[in-house]
């Protein structure tokens, strides 16, 4: 990751990046809001939080790290998962390098103290997020949601690349911010590295 000169603003590939306060229109009204009351707090948000218009086409992980020359290793996947104990429901956006996979059925299971755990149903997670399936990210999710990310993502060094809550565009910040992010909860080995 890179930064534009004077600025601060992390950039990565071949993307236009974009502080993403001043771009709402890439963003979904939940993600747009979040950063905003998030930037009320960390001064940090404004000047690090970046975000570019892509081919909607593009949207996919191995598809836009082609497409722009951007590292697998950056590229953050956030997934959605039910755990249920009971009555009791638990929703959790899991955030995992896409080096990665997270193991929903243990790992993600025991963190949501859940007998059983599955990906929630696509039409769930977008209608209960307000994001876009393919676009879906940690910033803005329901309150009520666990917001779970790799430990991996906790350095200055460490780019995270994810969704807008659209498809038409990414989130780009430093992978310690993402961390830092109101009830964000780090995990250590959240994500599975892929045999």
């Amino acid at each position: 990751m890179s930064e534009t000169a004077g600025a601060g603003l992390p950039t990565l590939g071949d993307l236009g990046w974009e502080p993403a306060l001043q771009r709402p229109d890439l963003l979904a009204a939940p993600v747009a809001a979040a950063l905003r009351d998030w930037a009320a707090t960390d001064a940090r948000v404004a000047r690090q939080v970046a975000v570019a218009e892509i081919d909607p086409d593009h949207a996919d992980t191995a598809t836009l790290n082609e497409v722009h020359g951007l590292p697998p290793e950056a590229s953050a996947n956030c997934v959605v998962v039910a755990g249920r104990r009971g009555e009791v429901e638990r929703v959790a956006a899991c955030v995992v390098p896409a080096t990665t996979f997270a193991d929903v059925n243990t790992r993600v299971r025991k963190l949501l103290d859940a007998r059983k755990a599955s990906f929630l149903p696509m039409d769930r997670a977008t209608s209960e997020s307000g994001m876009a399936y393919g676009g879906i990210t940690p910033i803005g999710v329901p309150a009520a949601w666990r917001v779970l990310v790799d430990g991996r993502f906790d350095d200055a060094a460490a780019p995270a690349l994810m969704g807008s809550g659209l498809r038409s565009s990414k989130l780009l910040m430093p992978g310690d911010l993402l961390c830092a992010a109101p009830g964000v909860e780090v995990v250590d080995d959240l994500g599975v590295v892929r045999d």
